[in-house]
């Protein structure tokens, strides 16, 4: 099996125009969409579009329909013409029927075993959703990748920004990092940083003990924190429509050997 599960930290650092950061506890899944199926019937405590302690559902991701066919879909409406083969995803599981992914992030391979791609996929509390589709270039061991911010995400933050990645490839340990920068400098810098471990039933009722009701606490987790912003006397930013198009993304670093952003930057 490809999957797996990590054991992460959260970060969220706001330095402009005042400093808000905080941390939390999180697990995630890394699924093999090529799995699902298999894991669904393996386990006990995980299904397949079915409720359960924990569930993978095709609705919550791409268009609702078959994941893979859509992210290979979105590849080709992008121009890319690579052989793909194995794609995982990064995301949180539904944990008792409910679950709110912020951010879910696609590995895409090709049949090589070669990391050519990675997909963005963004949900904002207004369930607008929006993915960024950006080629992967690097030394193969830290992948960096720019674009253009094209989705109102926190209404702290206004849409005149840009996104700048560092990630690792899902090994030992995993780690996402972002950077989000406007026309006045860095505004935010977000990182989710784990740990592997072994997809089971034994690890997912330790998570459950660990991290009760995860999902809920993540999205009020973000109302909390948006209220703690909102006293402290952010600028709220209006909130335009979603852009027409599903899938945006240009590539612009190349390679580095810089490491990931610092969770105390």
């Amino acid at each position: 099996m490809h999957s797996a599960l990590y054991e992460a930290t959260v970060m969220h650092h706001r330095v402009r125009p005042f400093r808000h950061r905080f941390t939390y506890r999180v697990f995630s899944l890394l699924l093999d969409l090529d799995e699902i199926g298999a894991l669904g019937r393996k386990l006990r405590l995980f299904s397949h579009n079915r409720f359960n302690l924990f569930s993978f559902r095709d609705r919550d991701f791409g268009d609702g329909g078959d994941t893979r066919a859509w992210v290979e879909r979105l590849l080709t409406s992008k121009g890319h013409d690579f052989p793909v083969g194995r794609i995982q995803l990064l995301c949180f599981p539904r944990v008792l029927g409910y679950v709110f992914n912020p951010l879910s992030v696609y590995y895409i391979r090709d049949t090589h075993g070669v990391l050519r791609a990675v997909l963005y996929e963004v949900t904002n509390t207004y369930r607008d959703r929006h993915s960024y589709l950006l080629p992967a270039t690097g030394d193969g061991r830290i992948i960096r990748q720019e674009c253009d911010k094209n989705l109102y995400v926190s209404p702290f933050i206004g849409m005149d920004a840009r996104y700048h990645f560092k990630l690792s490839e899902p090994g030992d340990a995993l780690a996402v990092a972002i950077r989000e920068e406007t026309p006045e400098g860095s505004v935010l810098f977000a990182a989710l940083s784990g740990v592997r471990k072994p997809l089971s039933d034994g690890i997912l009722a330790r998570m459950f003990i660990r991290h009760p009701l995860m999902t809920l606490k993540v999205i009020g987790g973000i109302h909390w924190e948006a209220l703690k912003l909102w006293r402290k006397g952010a600028r709220v930013f209006r909130h335009p429509a979603p852009p027409d198009t599903e899938v945006s993304g240009e590539q612009v670093a190349g390679d580095t050997h810089e490491p990931l952003y610092a969770v105390g930057r």
